[in-house]
């Protein structure tokens, strides 16, 4: 099972201030210098997140310790089992939580067809680069890259890797696939699923291991 939350960023300033208040100092400094339309996104996210994996864990949201793996994924400190991931992305962002398998979330906001395009060109696999150019219209261009994009990105997180390990892996192909040896980013196998989520965005999630996932999606209400 997969509990997988949908986060909406754009909250009323009462919100934003009861939230700024769970974060610690480290989280609070990244937001210095960035303008206010995104530091009230990062302290919304983070807060949500917070208060998330705090239930998750029985503590308060304020006293979450965060670790970073080797290449800066977080992990709550003295989590046990307890496994997170989350991504955002504009207005939006979504956590994945599990228990006991490494996982991997990522949300992107739609990517324009040229970019796209282009995109997908310089970075994917032959045959991903030529299913996004086949896609009749700009929109559906976008959708594809995007989508792909994603996947690639989750299965990065899964491993708590880096994205120049993931532009030659085949992640294309119907929802959910296993991928047998996700190489270089580590051994397999590795499901890879879309998951759900609202507007102009695409996600998808990944999860170590060949049991099969459960992702139950939610949105989070602010508590």
């Amino acid at each position: 099972m997969v509990d997988l939350w949908t986060v909406g960023a754009d909250q009323p300033p009462e919100v934003v201030s009861g939230l700024w208040r769970l974060l610690d100092e480290d989280e609070r400094a990244r937001t210095a210098g960035a303008d206010e339309l995104l530091r009230r996104r990062f302290t919304v996210v983070r807060g949500a997140v917070r208060q998330l994996v705090g239930a998750r864990l029985g503590r308060p949201a304020a006293d979450v310790v965060w670790r970073r793996g080797r290449h800066g994924k977080p992990e709550p400190s003295d989590a046990g089992r307890l496994r997170v991931s989350w991504s955002a992305s504009g207005p939006l962002a979504v956590l994945a939580v599990a228990e006991g398998r490494q996982l991997g979330v990522d949300v992107e906001e739609l990517l324009g067809g040229r970019a796209a395009g282009l995109i997908a060109a310089r970075l994917f696999p032959g045959a991903e680069a030529r299913y996004v150019a086949a896609a009749p219209t700009a929109a559906g261009r976008a959708a594809r890259c995007t989508a792909l994009w994603c996947r690639r990105e989750a299965c990065v997180k899964a491993y708590g890797g880096r994205l120049v390990q993931s532009f030659g892996l085949p992640v294309a192909g119907p929802s959910p696939l296993v991928l047998a040896e996700p190489r270089p980013l580590g051994r397999g196998p590795l499901r890879l699923m879309d998951v759900p989520v609202p507007g102009p965005f695409r996600a998808a999630l990944a999860v170590r291991g060949d049991a099969p996932v459960h992702v139950n999606v939610q949105a989070w209400t602010v508590s």
